[in-house]
């Protein structure tokens, strides 16, 4: 959690797509992988008080789930939403990367689209990777 675990660029990209979709209902941005963890936004008016660890050891088992949900009649895993007293938390897995972001209440619409946009943007981080 030493802000290096992903590129500025790479940061700066997700929080881009994120406030397009998202705009002032954006709460926090969080990249993570099996080893790493790392809050990449945080709106001003909130505090660093949450369990980053805590959070990304629960959210880690998306990594399992989607081979759990393979080949259901449901169709490939997208992302997972939950639901909280103050604002929802939007998972999204893409190979071996992950992010959540926090926001305060959007529609179903916005929770499909920033679902997908960072989808795209890992898959597009995640294939760079690979091809270095």
């Amino acid at each position: 959690m030493d802000g290096n675990t992903i590129s500025p660029e790479f940061a700066d990209e997700l929080i881009s797509v994120c406030r397009t979709i998202v705009g002032d209902e954006l709460r926090s941005i969080t990249y993570f992988t099996e080893d790493e963890v790392e809050q990449i936004y945080l709106r001003s008016d909130l505090d660093r008080t949450a369990d980053l660890v805590g959070f990304a050891d629960h959210e880690r088992l998306g990594f399992r789930s989607q081979s759990a949900y393979r080949n259901t009649q449901l169709g490939e895993y997208q992302a997972t939403v939950r639901m909280f007293e103050n604002g929802f938390l939007t998972r999204v897995i893409y190979d071996r990367n992950g992010v959540w972001v926090t926001t305060d209440d959007i529609s179903i619409d916005r929770f499909e689209e920033i679902s997908t946009a960072l989808k795209s943007v890992l898959g597009t981080a995640t294939d760079t990777v690979r091809a270095a």
